[in-house]
């Protein structure tokens, strides 16, 4: 008698939408809590720690590189090693631990060089600093945990092994995991700011303390009902056996006999590989089958012969690094030292309300949010029923409109710095950084806006084109690899903002990222940005034609539409 699987409403079953509140809930509560510490970290640093903007703001970038870089790891340690689920629960307890440790810095006395009032500061010793250090690494392991796999975990839940149908509630799912991070960021820069501002940091640190405790209840409470699928990905070593392994051969020539000469997984529909970066395809070429295969059809050395697929794999990494490269200079953020710019500002709505300034950054989530809709809804149909056709816009057509969006933030960043700077100067705050001038911070929101509207086009067209053109089996890197080039431009902003701060501060003269921002200049570093950006454009233009056209400009037929979608989210 044939078995059939219950249903997902009996008590034997797993997975299915029950679970998905418990995974949403789980990065959202990480969300808030990771998102509600940093907006005010700068100001943290500065005052409780003592340590000079530069200084402050390079830890914060240190930090934020290490917190873009781990869920790169962590994707490859669940695909490969430990599993979506282990690595779930691992992140939540380090990212609690992480946040117990940093509030602690707020609780016990001398834990750091200050004093309550900030008046008085002892040195930063050892100890003092690496606890801190301690905090800010565990918190970046945790997020790379959590963040690394809840999507591909809800996934799982959905989409069991017999049964593909259930598209309409996978799209669901992402919607609603979209909106609740965005909710969650929201939350984050104001109301938990809100409470660093007006209740002081013990409350304001111990506020993502309980946050993120709910975020690993709310995930292990279902810890009976998930799917837990087992990690059965090729490990990453397998990219690094595709060279040795044409190392090897790399003096044998290619033969004209196709059929029987390339090595390939049990049941794979490839043939041969592809012609790109052809000196690769050494790597899966038979040239001995005694020697070189089982009986069975597998390589008895893989670090002498690979399989297409490994190399098909590795050829997509490798094409697509000049491309994504140019996410670095994308990503570059200044953010650190903007908050106190902004809190120098007149932040008020009402007479009796005033926005904290960490707080802004809301507006760039609201932005960002805001033009997906008008893209979706507006823009595109618009423009359809414009050209009597569809239109759609290509993954690296929207990368390009990004990048040059992000030009335009940057500008406007830097005059809207140069008059507030000036505006300081003649309200006579010159001497006096603390000091809040007459200028409205609402000022700030066409940058804002700008980079909501530049994240929207760069970041999700690069995940677009980044699912578009490689396999399914690396689809955890393909979501992942937008972190890899915001982690390097954490430590690329860091060179900068250091050799800056050296450059500029010789002889004597006051730094243009000096601690009292109205002597510095920052809108001459903004402009530096605004340079940087426009030559990452060209950049990206001479990337993108020696790439070639992709997959959905050959044959957009053929692309698995599907899956494609999922991955832009």
């Amino acid at each position: 008698m044939e078995i059939k699987e219950p249903l997902l409403g009996t008590s034997m079953a797993k997975g299915g939408l029950r679970t998905l509140p418990f995974i949403i809930a789980n990065e959202a509560f990480e969300k808030v809590a990771s998102f509600g510490i940093s907006p005010n970290m700068i100001m943290y640093l500065m005052g409780s720690y003592g340590m000079e903007l530069a200084t402050g703001s390079t830890l914060i970038y240190y930090w934020s590189s290490a917190t873009s870089l781990a869920p790169v790891i962590g994707a490859f340690l669940a695909d490969s090693y430990v599993g979506r689920f282990s690595m779930i629960g691992f992140g939540s307890i380090f990212s609690l631990l992480g946040m117990i440790l940093l509030w602690l810095t707020t609780i016990i006395p001398g834990a750091t060089p200050c004093d309550e009032s900030n008046t008085k500061c002892t040195s930063l010793n050892y100890f003092r600093l690496s606890v801190l250090v301690s905090s800010f690494g565990m918190m970046s392991i945790g997020a790379g945990g959590v963040r690394s796999s809840s999507l591909a975990f809800g996934t799982d839940q959905l989409l069991k092994e017999d049964n593909h149908g259930n598209t309409g509630i996978l799209e669901r799912f992402f919607n609603w995991y979209y909106v609740a991070t965005c909710a969650a960021i929201i939350f984050a820069v104001t109301c938990v700011v809100y409470i660093q501002d007006h209740f002081g940091w013990i409350v304001g640190f111990g506020v993502p303390v309980v946050l993120m405790l709910l975020s690993a209840l709310f995930f292990f409470l279902a810890s009976p009902f998930y799917i837990k699928s087992k990690a059965e990905a090729e490990s990453p070593m397998a990219l690094a056996q595709v060279f040795i392994a044409y190392f090897k051969k790399r003096h044998f020539k290619f033969s004209e006999n196709h059929d029987k000469l390339y090595h390939r997984r049990i049941g794979s529909k490839l043939v041969m590989p592809s012609d790109n970066l052809r000196f690769l395809n050494k790597a899966c070429m038979v040239v001995n089958a005694e020697e070189e295969l089982t009986e069975g059809g597998k390589a008895i050395d893989p670090w002498s012969l690979c399989t297409i697929e490994t190399v098909e794999e590795l050829k997509s990494l490798i094409r697509v690094i000049p491309i994504w490269s140019t996410g670095i200079i994308f990503s570059i953020n200044p953010s650190p030292f903007n908050v106190l710019l902004t809190k120098s500002m007149d932040r008020h709505i009402t007479s009796n309300f005033e926005i904290p300034a960490g707080s802004f950054v809301g507006f760039l989530v609201i932005s960002a949010v805001s033009w997906i809709v008008i893209y979706d809804l507006i823009f595109m149909p618009l423009a359809t029923k414009m050209m009597g056709k569809p239109v759609r816009l290509s993954a690296r057509k929207r990368m390009g409109i990004g990048i040059l969006l992000s030009c335009l933030s940057m500008a406007v960043n830097a005059i809207v710095e140069g008059i507030r700077r000036e505006t300081a100067i003649k309200e006579g705050f010159s001497d006096d950084p603390n000091g809040v001038t007459d200028m409205s911070a609402l000022w700030l929101l066409p940058h804002l806006w700008f980079s909501g509207m530049a994240d929207v086009f760069f970041i999700i067209g690069q995940n677009e084109f980044f699912c578009s053109v490689f396999p399914k089996s690396m689809r955890s890197v393909a979501t992942n690899l937008g972190g890899v080039s915001m982690s390097l431009a954490s430590v690329f902003s860091s060179l900068i903002l250091n050799a800056t701060d050296y450059i500029t501060s010789r002889g004597g003269k006051e730094s243009w990222v000096s601690s009292n921002i109205n002597k510095a200049h920052f809108d001459y570093y903004y402009w530096v940005f605004t340079g940087l950006c426009l030559l990452n454009f060209f950049y990206y233009l001479i990337c993108n034609k020696a790439y070639g056209p992709s997959y959905e400009e050959q044959d957009d037929k053929s692309r698995d539409h599907e899956d494609i979608g999922h991955c832009t989210l």
